[in-house]
């Protein structure tokens, strides 16, 4: 929730204004444009689009990790992570 408030005080509403006469491509249809979309169009208000973006974006987060613990062996890093962490045989 945090992360799309921020998004919002950092200009999304104004970005996805600059862009709406290209709100049909197929581009463009992702969280966050869609529902601020729909907010320009009158669907949502304001503050009904920021609660949808916030839902959108959690559901697509446990998509992707639904989708990473189904790819195999994968091992997470940090970026704090050395070479010698990442690889150690060398």
């Amino acid at each position: 929730n945090a992360r799309v408030e921020q998004m919002m005080q950092d200009g999304l509403l104004a970005e996805v204004e600059s862009l709406l006469e290209y709100k049909d491509l197929d581009a463009l249809r992702t969280v966050g444009y869609s529902e601020l979309f729909d907010y320009l169009d009158g669907k949502y208000s304001l503050e009904r689009a920021v609660e949808l973006i916030q839902q959108n974006s959690r559901r697509y987060a446990k998509r992707q990790i639904t989708w990473f613990k189904n790819q195999g062996n994968f091992q997470a890093l940090q970026k704090e992570s050395s070479i010698e962490e990442i690889i150690p045989s060398l």
